[in-house]
């Protein structure tokens, strides 16, 4: 599973902050939210900004950005952060088979899954199993059953995948999918980015 975040979502939300306050410092604290601290502050002294970083004065605290603002998160600017992860295999699962932990998911009719790497301990919070789709190709699909340890499940009816095909998590391709991450474990989309970002591999895209 990887997170890609994008230099130019994050210097494009960093100057639009500027547009109405230019007396602010931005916040680098846990890897700048899981983005890239070093990127971050790149960014920042790109634009002439100052930085609040892990052991800081406290008291500079008060000139810090708003952090959903710098990232691109609840409908504040373009998101930074696209997080992916792998199809690893799929299957034929026929009416009435279940799947996952305790088969609370059982199929209605015919159709296929994908076993896609990402799990609990990777940031994809267990409620989210029923209750919110990923993308393939583009396309809504949704989780379903149980979310593991290490990976979940996205029932793809007719569509097709291929171990090695790309799912998309969240991400500016379509920025719902995360207020749908929001809205299903009533955590924010801060936490649940930093979340996932902090246990995952990390690339820079322009």
């Amino acid at each position: 599973m990887r997170v890609r975040v994008s230099r130019a979502a994050l210097r494009e939300n960093i100057s639009s902050v500027l547009r109405w306050a230019t007396d602010i410092t931005i916040d680098l604290r846990r890897d700048a939210c899981g983005h890239g601290a070093d990127l971050v502050a790149g960014i920042a002294h790109e634009l002439g900004l100052g930085i609040f970083a892990e052991g800081d004065d406290p008291a500079r605290a008060r000139s810090l950005a708003p952090l959903d603002a710098v990232f691109g998160l609840a409908g504040r600017g373009v998101p930074a952060m696209t997080a992916v992860a792998p199809v690893l295999s799929t299957k034929r699962l026929l009416a009435g088979e279940g799947v996952s932990y305790g088969y609370r998911y059982r199929a209605a009719a015919d159709t296929r899954i994908a076993l896609v790497a990402g799990g609990y301990a990777q940031g994809v919070v267990r409620s989210l199993g029923g209750a919110v789709p990923t993308l393939i190709a583009g396309e809504p699909h949704p989780i379903v059953g149980r979310i593991a340890m290490d990976v979940h499940v996205v029932e793809l009816g007719g569509s097709r995948a291929e171990p090695g095909d790309e799912t998309v998590l969240f991400g500016a391709a379509d920025p719902t999918l995360l207020t749908s991450w929001a809205e299903a474990t009533g955590m924010t989309e801060l936490e649940l980015a930093a979340g996932t970002a902090l246990h995952a591999q990390r690339e820079v895209v322009e």
